[in-house]
């Protein structure tokens, strides 16, 4: 069975002007110096586009549809231009259906790009941060915004700074499990409902829903919130998702993994996510064995697979001759305790 369907996951086309705004104005000090009647225009694309090339007349590759964006560059031409020039030449940019401008290093805005601004309602925006430095926060911005998402029915938890995802089905132990690990000083990131968002090539960042965040369900207990029973030390609000731990109900005739070569991962997004099945029996302490996972995973990370230095280890011994395979202790003159 498949662990994401085609329905849970997401995509946005779109977000508008107001949506925008509100999200990244304190985080970029985006003072507004128009109306709001330009809010609701649409962001369909997570790049952003300095018109250099459409202010001196060159329209032909115009990429309109894109946040834009007037640095130093762009008002200094612009204050070279005459009156008439200058009005013309922001007349045919603010013609087109353009989402927003944004102005950078706290530029001051000409009387006629304010009110060509209001014309053709526009929203324009200035900061006083370098263009460098906010277009790099904005594209940062639409990437997440426009990032394809998945929701998964799990319990998501950082430990020892691995962020493990454990799935499977209902009531099988998943919120105790992430219970019992931040019991033990790890951090939960979200419960029952993880958002997994494609960020880059290989990298899913795992976090739960505005509304749940940190709340648990227990069964037989109910609901709790782990923040305030624990602390702000027991939870953070994202993680890079790096191993997925399946649990099920321990099955005879089931071929689980015994040695670790064979590296199994599990496909989300496009972004394949090594997969561990672990089988669950009475007396099996799944929480230490969740923590050793995570410490064997950071192992690999630094160059050590322990699976592959014992086989090599055991080719080695198999090229040498029968008869000289020698003790597994050398013991120390004299001790024979």
């Amino acid at each position: 069975m498949s662990l994401i369907s085609e329905k849970s996951v997401t995509v946005k086309n779109s977000i508008d002007v107001r949506f925008f705004y509100e999200n990244v104005k304190n985080r970029f000090s985006l003072e507004l110096l128009t109306s709001e009647s330009g809010f609701d225009r649409k962001i369909q694309d997570p790049n952003v586009h300095r018109p250099g090339l459409a202010l001196v007349g060159y329209l032909d590759i115009f990429s309109y549809h894109r946040i834009q964006i007037f640095g130093n560059t762009e008002m200094k031409y612009l204050k070279s231009l005459t009156v008439e020039v200058r009005r013309a030449s922001l007349e045919k940019f603010f013609s087109f259906d353009i989402p927003c401008l944004v102005i950078t290093n706290q530029n001051k805005i000409f009387e006629e790009m304010s009110e060509l601004a209001e014309k053709y309602n526009v929203p324009v925006f200035v900061s006083p941060f370098s263009t460098t430095k906010l277009v790099y926060f904005i594209s940062d911005f639409l990437d997440d915004q426009f990032a394809p998402k998945v929701s998964i029915h799990g319990s998501f938890v950082d430990v020892y700074g691995v962020g493990l995802l454990f799935i499977g089905k209902s009531g099988i132990g998943k919120s105790e499990v992430a219970l019992d690990l931040i019991e033990r000083g790890h951090r939960l990131v979200a419960d029952d409902l993880v958002i997994l968002t494609k960020k880059g090539e290989g990298i899913l960042m795992g976090s739960g829903t505005d509304i749940v965040k940190h709340f648990m369900e227990i069964r037989g207990l109910g609901l709790i919130n782990i923040e305030k029973i624990f602390g702000i030390r027991a939870i953070r609000y994202q993680k890079r998702a790096e191993v997925i731990v399946e649990l099920e109900n321990w099955d005879p005739e089931a071929d689980y993994d015994r040695t670790g070569l064979d590296e199994k991962t599990m496909p989300i997004l496009g972004v394949n996510i090594p997969h561990i099945k672990l089988p669950i029996i009475p007396g099996k302490n799944i929480t230490v064995i969740s923590e050793v996972i995570s410490l064997n995973y950071l192992l690999k990370h630094y160059g050590y697979d322990a699976a592959r230095i014992l086989q090599q280890k055991l080719n080695d011994r198999l090229k040498v001759k029968k008869g000289e395979i020698g003790r597994g202790v050398d013991y120390f003159e004299h001790d024979f305790e």
